[in-house]
């Protein structure tokens, strides 16, 4: 079903509410006009007794207007069916009160008072007719119980006349048949430019909202990258200032070169490590990485990260444990291995005592691959900071140790190969964090990280 329709259908029924009081009050008030018309010329109790009626009818479309106002009104377009679905009765009493007047007038009047008499029921038939044609099953149950109820009264005292000659032509009957089809008719064609309408001013909600988000999105993005561009100035400036100093100091005291010249490789590796995580993020967001799906042996992947992480932990006086649980996956195995191996670089940094673990499990929902540390941990109010570009751990945000870079690009690979991260931490106890390797599509997920730059 089109996503407008149940909208489309609630506000017509809306409309038509709104319209309806003004349509059955001015019926009301031609009540009395049609008593007066046929006043000493029909029994008084019958016309009292159709009035009775009308007012009858009438007093149910007013308690229907309150029911409506009091547990519809401001209800979803369900809750507005489903009161047209329940109370449509309401304007068939409202079409069977007025058929019935056919009955006090016709052939029983002068002539003058007939005429008059068929005009305000033709007033009667159309007046309600813009507001019932936006709910064509009311608009036919209304027209076809009045024109019905009308026509079995005119049929009902032409026999009572034994078919005598009326004072109208029997072709004069025609011109009430002929306003049913052309009242239903000019309904059919309200109903659909109303429609029409309403699906337009919908579609255009949905435009403004769409173009209001899109907005909003570019706000947020070009914040976003003023506050990255803003933390990588901050964050380089360190190591360049360092170098220059270095350089100062060197020219002025040569001599100090075997002191200097480590000092100098370490600031450098400090902004070519930067450089590099800038340009890895950038290819990312700009859609530009090319992943490679294929099945890759995950016992084997942590095996060589193993290697080479092992040495960087023992070197700082940690333990370093691996727990493989066989197993492969679709994925690619260059963006995979630099997703946990950032984990591990990021656990080894923050933790000066105890150990890592790197493990895979098998779970219900397919291979897991889990990073342990007995770190700093994180607070729990920050567990979602830490994947945003240029977040740092407080108390460990050494320029030299890192740039906060490391996790906004797992959360970029995670998004774009479909391996859900998830972490959990105790401050001051460790942290771990989990990666889901399901079977990735290589379209699906070459998709979404092509998608990165909008």
């Amino acid at each position: 079903m089109d996503e407008a329709e149940p909208w489309v259908r609630g506000e017509l029924i809306r409309s038509l509410m709104r319209a309806a009081r003004g349509s059955y009050l001015l019926a009301a008030a031609l009540m009395p006009a049609m008593i007066g018309l046929s006043w000493g010329h029909v029994p008084q109790w019958q016309l009292f007794v159709w009035l009775a009626i009308g007012i009858a009818a009438t007093g149910c479309r007013v308690w229907g207007e309150r029911r409506y106002m009091r547990d519809y009104a401001d209800k979803d377009s369900v809750s507005q069916q489903e009161f047209v679905d329940r109370y449509r009765w309401l304007w068939g009493t409202s079409a069977f009160a007025w058929g019935l007047s056919i009955l006090i007038f016709f052939e029983r009047t002068p002539i003058v008072n007939q005429f008059m008499s068929w005009l305000i029921v033709a007033g009667v038939a159309t007046f309600p007719l813009n507001g019932l044609a936006l709910y064509p099953p009311l608009l036919r149950r209304y027209v076809n119980v009045l024109f019905i109820t009308m026509m079995s009264a005119v049929a009902f005292r032409v026999v009572e006349m034994n078919f005598q000659r009326p004072h109208f032509h029997y072709g004069f009957l025609l011109l009430p048949v002929l306003h049913w089809w052309l009242l239903l008719r000019a309904g059919r064609r309200i109903h659909e430019t109303a429609r029409n309408s309403f699906e337009l001013l919908f579609h255009n909600h949905i435009l403004i909202n769409s173009l209001t988000q899109q907005r909003q999105a570019a706000v947020s993005a070009v914040a976003m990258k003023n506050r990255f561009l803003a933390s990588a100035a901050h964050d380089m400036r360190q190591p360049v200032l360092a170098l220059s100093l270095y350089a100062d100091w060197l020219r002025n005291e040569p001599e100090l070169v075997q002191e200097i010249a480590p000092k100098i490789v370490r600031a450098t590796h400090a902004v070519n490590a930067l450089f590099d995580s800038l340009f890895d993020l950038a290819r990312i967001d700009s859609g530009q990485v090319r992943l490679h799906i294929e099945r890759v042996d995950v016992g084997q992947l942590l095996h060589d990260l193993e290697l080479q992480y092992r040495p960087v932990a023992e070197a700082k006086g940690l333990r370093f444990r691996v727990h493989v649980s066989r197993g492969t996956v679709l994925t690619d195995p260059i963006r995979v291995r630099r997703m946990i191996g950032n984990l591990l670089a990021n656990a080894i940094k923050y933790t000066s005592e105890g150990g890592i673990l790197l493990a895979s499990r098998q779970t219900p929902d397919g291979l897991r691959v889990e990073v342990w540390d007995t770190g700093i941990g994180i607070a729990r109010e920050h567990l979602r900071d830490v994947f945003l570009e240029f977040y740092k751990v407080a108390d460990h945000a050494g320029t030299s140790d890192g740039f906060g870079l490391g996790l906004a690009i797992v959360a970029r690979l995670s998004h774009a190969l479909g391996h859900p991260v998830s972490v959990r931490s105790r401050l001051g106890r460790g942290s771990v964090f989990r990666v889901a390797l399901n079977d990735a599509d290589e379209s699906q997920a070459q998709t979404r990280i092509s998608g990165a730059v909008g």
